[in-house]
């Protein structure tokens, strides 16, 4: 859904290849296993997350922070024709007050798997601005973490997130498809990846770009969900459980808009639309992984604000695999860039993350 900037300070006021080489399918069939014996989601905690208040207090956060924005400059079981054909964005005047623009949370429930998309980096910087020098789109993105079990906040979390830059670049990795395979240096890269904690209300927020797109796969984000793991010094993260990792889409019209600008325009791979994406055709069949939104301005250009909720499972945990980590000297590739543990390493490049 798109929301309407006036109504808002009103309110105010008042079988898919992922990447060239590497198939989906073994994640595929392990989600839908994890689903097939985990039947509990957000859905069966709508009526606890109302009586408790969990859904006015995000009410009023959403709406606060798109009008720190401005100032600036029901989980349902769901098939993929029902994602694809539902708005996430409110629109025009379609709204009278916070509390209905702000209410819908997009809801996902994240699954263990093995497989979390071979461009995976551990050692990462814990820090909420991701952008770096990366142009496109700025978006904040608004995570809350729901335990599916107990309907409660989950407040000890390291939700961490990556994503490509607006042609189709991952940073952090050397490898065929992934933009210039020649230029080494971006295996130090770190832009468009960060990790963030939950508060009291289990929400992590990152501050970062509209991602863009690259061949095979719909545009999305990549989530995993952190625990018992240390931050050192430099601000880098490391150690602990991963207990569950997952991937967010967005509407194809607000895709469209974003494509439109410079400079996903000189983008020159293939688009692959969300109808057509199996990782998010999979999500869809449970959850529905597609953010809300609204945008900041009159167009896609001045901004989205856009917020979703994660069920998560507390009893799963797994270590995961990395194509590379972060280390003091920089970016290492792991053996055949995927055999790192989920621990990656301390230190990272710099003595704080780039700006």
């Amino acid at each position: 859904m798109r929301y309407s900037i006036p109504v808002i300070v009103a309110a105010l006021l008042s079988t898919v290849i992922a990447h060239p080489g590497h198939d989906h399918s073994k994640e595929i069939a392990e989600r839908a296993a994890f689903m097939k014996s985990n039947k509990r989601s957000l859905s069966d905690c709508s009526e606890q997350i109302k009586k408790r208040g969990l859904e006015q207090r995000a009410i009023h956060r959403r709406a606060a922070k798109v009008k720190q924005a401005l100032d600036r400059r029901q989980l349902e079981a769901r098939d993929l024709a029902e994602v694809l054909a539902t708005s996430h964005n409110s629109s025009i005047a379609a709204f009278s007050s916070a509390d209905v623009l702000f209410a819908s949370n997009g809801s996902c429930t994240l699954s263990p798997e093995v497989t979390q998309g071979p461009y995976y980096v551990t050692g990462e910087y814990v820090r909420k601005n991701m952008t770096e020098d990366q142009a496109g789109v700025a978006m904040i993105l608004d995570t809350q973490v729901i335990d599916v079990a107990t309907c409660e906040p989950v407040t000890t979390a390291m939700v961490e997130i990556w994503h490509c830059n607006a042609t189709g670049v991952y940073s952090g990795i050397v490898a065929s498809g992934n933009g210039d395979s020649s230029d080494t240096s971006n295996i130090d890269k770190t832009f468009l990846r960060a990790l963030q904690p939950t508060d009291s209300e289990g929400v992590a927020e990152f501050a970062t770009i509209f991602p863009g797109h690259y061949t095979s796969r719909a545009t999305h984000i990549h989530v995993l969900a952190h625990f018992n793991g240390t931050t050192y010094e430099n601000g880098t993260y490391g150690g602990g459980v991963v207990s569950h990792v997952g991937q967010i889409f967005f509407d194809q019209d607000l895709i469209t808009q974003v494509e439109l600008t410079a400079p996903y325009s000189t983008n020159t791979q293939e688009l692959t639309t969300n109808a057509d994406d199996a990782i998010l055709s999979e999500e869809a069949a449970d959850t529905d992984p597609v953010v809300n939104y609204t945008l900041l301005g009159d167009d896609v250009s001045e901004g989205i604000f856009a917020w979703i909720s994660f069920g998560i499972d507390l009893t799963s945990s797994q270590t995961i695999t990395g194509a590379a980590a972060l280390y003091a000297e920089g970016g290492v590739a792991t053996s055949s860039s995927s055999g790192s543990s989920g621990s990656g390493g301390p230190g990272g490049n710099s003595t704080a993350p780039p700006s």
